[in-house]
C-alpha cells in the first residue's frame, strides 16, 4: 500500500504548482508573443533551441553547486531568472522578436536551475512507494493549472487591446516567481555530501554494465517530442484560430482530461504494470496525431489535445517513476543523485534538440499543412522506439532495478 506525502512533499508539490502556474501563465503565450511581432516560425524555433541548448549546459554546470552547496539557493536562483526573463520582455515590448536567441538563453538558464535542484530535491523527499503517488500529485496539480492559467491569460489578451493582456499577465508570473522563491525557505535543507563528478556522464555511456545507457537512450528519445510538442501545438492553435482565447480553450479542454487522467494512473498506477501502461501510451500518443491528416483547425486541434492529454500520463509516470528508482537503486547511485540527474536532463536535452531537426527541415523543404502533419508524426512517434529500450529495465517489488535477459 502507497504511503501518504509528508508535509515536505506537501510543500514541494506546492512549490512545483507555483512555478508551474506562472510559466503555464506566460509561458504558453511567449510563442504567440513572439509570432506575432516576426511572423516567422524560424524566430520561435530559435528561441526554443536557445532556450534547450542553455538548459542543458546549465544542469551540468550547476551541478556542482547543487552536489557541494546550497540546492535551495540555486532553486531560487532559477525562479529569480525566470523573473528576469519575463521583467526584459515586459522591457522591450515588441522588440523581443529582434532578441529570441538572448531570451532563450535567459529563460533557459532559469528554467535549468529551478529543475536541476527541485529534481534532486523531489528525489530525496520521495522515495519508491510514494514516487508514483507523488507524480500523480504533480500532474494533477499541473493539469488544474493549466485549466485555470492558459483559459484566464487568452481571455485577458483578446479582452485588453494592444499589448495590456501581455503586460498583465506577463507580471502577474513575476509574483508568482517571487511566491515560489519564498515556499523554498519552508524546505528543510539537507547536508552536502561527495564532491561533483564532472566525468560521470561520459562514464555512465561508456560502461557496459550499467542501465544507465539504456535509461539515457529512453530519456532522449523522451526529449525528440517534447523539444517541438512543448512550443508548437499553442502556437498551432493560435495560427489556426488567430484568437489568444481559443488557445486558453484549447490548454482548458487539453487540461481538464489531463486532470482526470494524472488522477486516474496516479491512484492506480502499479510497478508491475508501467511497463505495459507505456506501451499504450507511446503507440496511442502517435496515432493520436494521424486524424491532423484530414485538415488542421479548431475542432481536429481539440480532439488532438484532448487525446494527447488523456493518454500522456499512461506514458509519463512511469517512465519518471522508473527513472528515479533507478536512481534509488543502489548506494552508489543514491551517492551520485545530482550527477545522474544531470545525465537525465542532458539526454532531455539532447532530445529536444534532436527534435528541432525535423522541425527546420520542415520549415526549410516542405513549409505546408501536411508537410506539418508529418513532421509532427515523426517527431511524435519516437517514444516509440523509447520503449523498446525501456521495456528491459524491470522493477522488482523491493525496488531494485534489474536488466531482463
Amino acid at each position: 500500500m502507497a504511503k501518504l506525502l509528508d508535509k515536505q512533499a506537501m510543500i514541494l508539490l506546492a512549490i512545483y504548482t507555483s512555478f508551474g502556474f506562472a510559466n503555464l501563465l506566460s509561458g504558453t503565450f511567449v510563442p504567440v508573443y513572439l509570432w506575432k511581432a516576426s511572423q516567422s516560425y524560424f524566430t520561435v524555433a530559435q528561441y526554443a533551441l536557445a532556450q534547450y541548448s542553455v538548459g542543458g549546459i546549465t544542469f551540468y554546470l550547476a551541478g556542482k553547486w547543487v552536489k557541494e552547496g546550497n540546492k535551495l539557493n540555486c532553486l531560487r536562483a532559477g525562479c529569480l531568472l525566470s523573473g528576469v526573463f519575463y521583467s526584459i520582455v515586459l522591457w522591450v515590448k515588441q522588440g523581443a522578436s529582434d532578441i529570441p536567441i538572448v531570451l532563450g538563453l535567459i529563460s533557459g538558464m532559469g528554467l535549468g536551475l529551478f529543475w536541476l535542484a527541485y529534481n534532486v530535491v523531489y528525489f530525496e523527499i520521495t522515495e519508491p512507494n510514494t514516487r508514483d503517488r507523488f507524480n500523480g500529485w504533480q500532474g494533477l496539480l499541473i493539469a488544474f493549472a493549466g485549466i485555470v492559467a492558459p483559459w484566464s491569460s487568452g481571455l485577458l489578451i483578446s479582452m485588453l487591446a494592444d499589448l495590456r493582456g501581455y503586460q498583465l499577465i506577463f507580471t502577474s508570473s513575476l509574483v508568482i516567481f517571487a511566491c515560489c522563491g519564498i515556499l523554498s525557505f519552508y524546505i528543510k535543507k539537507r547536508p552536502v555530501e561527495g564532491k561533483y563528478d564532472w566525468s560521470h556522464p561520459l562514464k555512465q555511456l561508456r560502461s557496459t554494465d550499467t542501465s544507465w545507457r539504456r535509461a539515457f537512450a529512453v530519456i532522449v528519445a523522451q526529449g525528440v517530442r517534447e523539444g517541438v510538442f512543448m512550443f508548437l501545438i499553442g502556437l498551432v492553435v493560435y495560427i489556426a484560430t488567430n484568437d489568444e482565447a481559443k488557445v486558453g480553450m484549447y490548454s482548458l479542454f487539453a487540461s481538464v482530461t489531463a486532470l482526470i487522467s494524472y488522477w486516474i494512473v496516479g491512484r492506480y498506477m502499479k510497478p508491475k504494470w508501467r511497463i505495459w501502461s507505456m506501451f499504450i501510451g507511446v503507440i496511442s500518443l502517435a496515432i493520436i496525431i494521424i486524424p491532423l491528416f484530414w485538415g488542421i483547425h479548431y475542432h481536429s486541434l481539440i480532439w488532438f489535445g484532448v487525446g494527447t492529454a488523456m493518454l500522456y500520463p499512461l506514458y509519463i509516470i512511469p517512465i519518471t517513476s522508473r527513472i528515479f528508482d533507478l536512481i534509488g537503486a543502489s548506494q552508489q547511485s543514491v551517492e551520485k543523485r545530482e550527477e545522474l540527474i544531470v545525465f537525465r536532463e542532458l539526454g532531455l536535452t539532447m532530445g529536444r534538440m534532436i527534435g528541432l531537426i525535423p522541425f527546420f527541415a520542415y520549415l526549410l523543404w516542405n513549409n505546408t499543412e501536411q508537410g506539418l502533419v508529418w513532421m509532427l508524426l515523426i517527431v511524435g512517434s519516437v517514444p516509440i522506439l523509447g520503449w523498446f529500450w525501456m521495456r528491459k529495465l524491470f522493477r522488482d517489488d523491493y525496488g531494485r532495478i534489474e536488466i531482463l535477459k
